[in-house]
Formats: C-alpha cells, sequence, structure tokens
C-alpha cells in the first residue's frame, strides 16, 4: 500500500504551497486565459498527477488507477444523471410541455412585480435549477422578468441571486453525489446536513428579491410573500432533503412553493399593484396582465404530469426502502495509507451500481415522453440538443473526479489540510470561502465539491469539528458564489443583451454575494457553537 507523505519537501510552507498549485492553476485558466472550462480542469488534472507522483512519490500504476476510477465515477455518478435530467427538460421544451406549464403558471399571479418575482425567480428558479442547473435558471427567468419591465442587468441579477438556495441539490441532486463519491461519507447524511444549512439561508433571499425590485416601498405591504416563499421552499425542500436524499429536494421545495403562494394570493394581495421600482401600475395595465391562460384541463393535466412522473418514480425508486441503489455489479478500489490518520487506508473507489438514481431518472423520462407523446423525430433532437449543450459539462465530471482522485490519493489534500488547520477553530470561517472561491474558478458546484470535499473533511477532522460541518459549508459556500461564476454567468446570459459581456453582469452580482456569504458564516459559527449534534453522522442518517 502506499504510504502518503505529509510534507515532502521538509517544509509545511513550502508542501503547503505546491498542494494548492492545483487549484491556483485552475484559477489561472479560468479567470485570467478564459479557457474552456473542461480543458481548464484536464489542464489541471496533467499537472495534479505530475505533482502527485514528483513531489508526493504517488507510484504512477496506482496513480493511473485511482485516475481511471475516478473518471469513471464521474461519468456514472454524475453525467449520467445530468444526460437524463437535461434530456427530460429538452424533451419537455421540443413537445411544448414546458411552455404550457408556464403559461398555466404565469396566469395564476398577479401583474404586481413582487408575486411575479417570487413565483418566477424564486420558485419556478428552484424546479429549473432542481431539473437542470448549470445557469439555464438565468437563462428561462431573466427574460420572463425583462418582460414585466426590469432592465436587463437587474432582471439577471435578481434571478442569479433567487438561483443560489437552491444550487447544492440542482441537476437531480448532482453536487451532493459527488461530495459523497470522494468524501467517502453517506449520501443521505450530506443531504441531511446540507439541509439544515440552506433552510436558515433560504429565510433571507426572497426578501432581497422583493427589495430588488420594489425597493422598501414594495417591502412594506409585500413582505408575506417574502414570508411564505421561504418558509414554503423550505417545508417542501427540507424534509424530502433529510429523509429521502438528494435528488428532489428542489422540485419539491418549489412544488410547495406554488402550492402556498396560489394559496396565499387567493386570500390575500398587496394593497397596491407594484412594477419595477415600486411604481403603482394603472388599473388597465393591471388586468391585460391578468388574462386567462385559456388552456382546457387536459393540457393542464398534461403539463403537470412530467413533474408527478419524476417525483413517485425517484422517491420510490431512491427512497431508503428501495434496494436498487445498493446493488453493486463491479467494485474497483486502490488504497493509500494516510499521512495524517495513523496509516488508515485512503481509498479511490469505483462502485458499478447500475440502479442508482440516473437510471430512475432515465426511467422516469422514458415513462413521461411516452405518456405526453413525444414524436419520434423529437427524440433525435432532444438527443441531439442535450449532447450539444452538455458535452463539456460531461467532459468537466470526467476530468475533475479523476484530478480530485488524484488530489486525494496522493496526500496532497492532506498536505494542504495540514496547513489550514494551523488557523484553528477560526477555520469555520474560512470554509465557506473556499466554496464560494471554488464556484467562482469552476462554475460548478459538483466540481467545487469534487475538488475541496475530501479537503475539506480532513480538516475538519484534524481540528475536531463535526465531521458533516466543513463539506456542507463548502457546499452551500459554492451555492452563494455562483452568481459570480463565469461559466454559469455565460450560460445564464444567453437570452440577454449580455452575451460575451458577462464581466458587467459579474460585478453587478457581487456585492450581493459578500452579503449572503458574510450571513452563511454566521450559519455556519451558530451550528458549530448551537446545534454542532446536527452534523454528526448518527444525526445525518
Amino acid at each position: 500500500m502506499f504510504q502518503q507523505i505529509l510534507n515532502p519537501t521538509g517544509n509545511l510552507f513550502l508542501s503547503w504551497l505546491l498542494a494548492l498549485v492545483p487549484v491556483v492553476i485552475l484559477l489561472v485558466l479560468l479567470a485570467v486565459f478564459r479557457l474552456s472550462a473542461w480543458l481548464s480542469v484536464l489542464i489541471g488534472a496533467i499537472v495534479t498527477f505530475i505533482l502527485a507522483a514528483v513531489v508526493w512519490g504517488m507510484p504512477l500504476a496506482t496513480g493511473i488507477r485511482a485516475y481511471v476510477y475516478g473518471s469513471l465515477t464521474g461519468i456514472w455518478a454524475v453525467d449520467w444523471i445530468t444526460f437524463w435530467g437535461v434530456m427530460l427538460f429538452n424533451s419537455l421544451t421540443l413537445t411544448g410541455v414546458f411552455d404550457d406549464f408556464r403559461r398555466w403558471l404565469t396566469a395564476q399571479g398577479t401583474a404586481d412585480v413582487r408575486v411575479q418575482t417570487i413565483l418566477f425567480a424564486w420558485a419556478f428558479g428552484a424546479l429549473l435549477e432542481g431539473l437542470v442547473g448549470f445557469g439555464y435558471p438565468w437563462a428561462f427567468v431573466a427574460p420572463i422578468l425583462i418582460g414585466l419591465g426590469i432592465p436587463d442587468l437587474d432582471a439577471i441579477r435578481v434571478a442569479a441571486l433567487a438561483n443560489n438556495a437552491p444550487v447544492s441539490y440542482g441537476a437531480l441532486g448532482v453536487p451532493i453525489l459527488a461530495l459523497g463519491a470522494v468524501t467517502g461519507l453517506p449520501v443521505l447524511a450530506l443531504s441531511a446536513s446540507v439541509a439544515h444549512i440552506v433552510a436558515v439561508l433560504a429565510l433571507l433571499p426572497p426578501w432581497v428579491l422583493i427589495y430588488l425590485v420594489s425597493g422598501r416601498t414594495g417591502l412594506r405591504d409585500g413582505w408575506p410573500l417574502a414570508v411564505v416563499g421561504s418558509l414554503a421552499y423550505i417545508a417542501g425542500q427540507y424534509p424530502v432533503a433529510v429523509f429521502l436524499g438528494p435528488y428532489l429536494p428542489d422540485v419539491t421545495g418549489s412544488i410547495v412553493c406554488f402550492a402556498a403562494l396560489f394559496v396565499l394570493l387567493r386570500f390575500w394581495r398587496p394593497k397596491r399593484t407594484l412594477g419595477y421600482g415600486g411604481t403603482p401600475i394603472d388599473t388597465d395595465r393591471a388586468n391585460a396582465a391578468n388574462a386567462p391562460h385559456g388552456m382546457t384541463s387536459a393540457q393542464v393535466l398534461r403539463a403537470w404530469l412530467p413533474f408527478i412522473v419524476l417525483i413517485v418514480v425517484v422517491v420510490l425508486w431512491t427512497g431508503p426502502w428501495s434496494p436498487l441503489p445498493k446493488i453493486v455489479w463491479l467494485k474497483l478500489s486502490v488504497s493509500a495509507a494516510s499521512s495524517i490518520h495513523g496509516g488508515a487506508a485512503v481509498g479511490a473507489v469505483f462502485s458499478f451500481a447500475p440502479f442508482i438514481g440516473g437510471t430512475a431518472i432515465f426511467v422516469a423520462w422514458l415513462i413521461t415522453v411516452l405518456l405526453i407523446g413525444m414524436k419520434p423525430a423529437q427524440y433525435a433532437q432532444a438527443f441531439s440538443r442535450t449532447w450539444h449543450q452538455m458535452w463539456g459539462a460531461f467532459l468537466v465530471g470526467v476530468f475533475i473526479f479523476g484530478l480530485a482522485y488524484i488530489f486525494n490519493f496522493s496526500g496532497m489534500a492532506a498536505s494542504l489540510a495540514e496547513g489550514f488547520s494551523k488557523i484553528g477553530v477560526a477555520y469555520i470561517i474560512v470554509a465557506p470561502i473556499l466554496g464560494w472561491i471554488g464556484v467562482a474558478l469552476s462554475g460548478s458546484n459538483t466540481s467545487t465539491n469534487a475538488m475541496f470535499g475530501f479537503f475539506q473533511v480532513t480538516v475538519g477532522r484534524l481540528l475536531g469539528f463535526p465531521i458533516l460541518l466543513l463539506p456542507s459549508l463548502n457546499s452551500v459556500g459554492a451555492e452563494v458564489g455562483k452568481p459570480v461564476a463565469p461559466q454559469t454567468t455565460s450560460v445564464g446570459v444567453a437570452t440577454s443583451r449580455f452575451v460575451r459581456n458577462e464581466g458587467e453582469v459579474i460585478r453587478h452580482n457581487m456585492g450581493w454575494t459578500f452579503i449572503l456569504l458574510g450571513y452563511l458564516i454566521l450559519i455556519g459559527v451558530g451550528f458549530y457553537l448551537l446545534a454542532p449534534g446536527v452534523m454528526t453522522l448518527a444525526a445525518g442518517r
């Protein structure tokens, strides 16, 4: 068994700096040279492998096996889910089902910009994030907000800030699955610990959104929208994340939020109907905006059917009662002796479990397209569109997991953790900041969790933190950093006039991400001081 070396240079600070090189390489390639994410991660993986072999003494043969097992994990644990999630979304778009759902949803609201913002940016954005992620909520929500009279740049900011709370469970739970893959911690436990943090974080954004579109004037009589919007999302997201896992929390959170908002609007409306900036809307314009959707009951049912099928299939297939995800046909592994845990084994493992969540989503897609009557030609269109949109992201999944496995297996993560542990208990402040930085580099919560997840767990063990706290803060820190991630922004502005002008959008979003990051740091400190027990494995299972 390969024995990791904690301080290969003989100088801990120098070893720590060398262990940071892969992170710095990614920063330079993505933020300075603006290379594609997949190419940046590939180069970063090559540099990481060379450092691991030359400096940390990782044997080439076992290192290659570790890299291959990581890449296979990226394909099966991440890309398999992502592909069918995007296929489902594209299938709904091509058949018109998604447009029908949006038309029905629009008719349930009012002309008030605050109602539409909570309905579309917050609830509808969470649904899109839960299904697809990767910046698509911005691209779909921003044009709707622009149509309501919100200026382009402000509409994109609102869509981006509304999108941050659901990101840890985006793309059908892929970021949490990635975190579980690299840390070896139970996925359900990680899903639950992240849910605790997100439940507190989600209390704030609806208030911010209403303020951004209508100012203090809009908050005075629009505050019930913020209260119901935040609590309803949490009510739908939290129990699913805690008891069922990471696949559906955003989907159920958004649907419960829709339902609660519709009930609220039946019994309460803001005293004034306001447009952007808190300007009152005249009666004629308000009536025009409240036109009926004109859809039959069958059309409405068809619009809702995909989400019903997805929830039923995934819950039955992946819930704790199901034996399907536990079936493993092949397990490949290579181990190293840890440099900081008394020689305990650090494994690079690939398990081929054929009936994991991605297969459940494939089955849900298959049932859905049969029920909605998808035409034969549309199957090829959906496949072609999905591949065109996602091939780069698929390669990122392959290369970032290979990089992460080498980073962990070689001992580089342990050396980096040893250096950061010298900060002491104050590291609780640093953990979410690293998640924020990671997503700003990669544009992906999944990649951030793959890169920093094991390292965060290692620092937590060295400092005696509850085992789930730091990786969870890493994941939610990445949520908060999404509005300033160049890779996400480039997709999010695709339907606006800011194509290839992402820098202006990022600058416009930056200030509010710092506010939310500060709020997250307070949440992390609060859990550490007041409720550490919920971040232990016993509580998370």
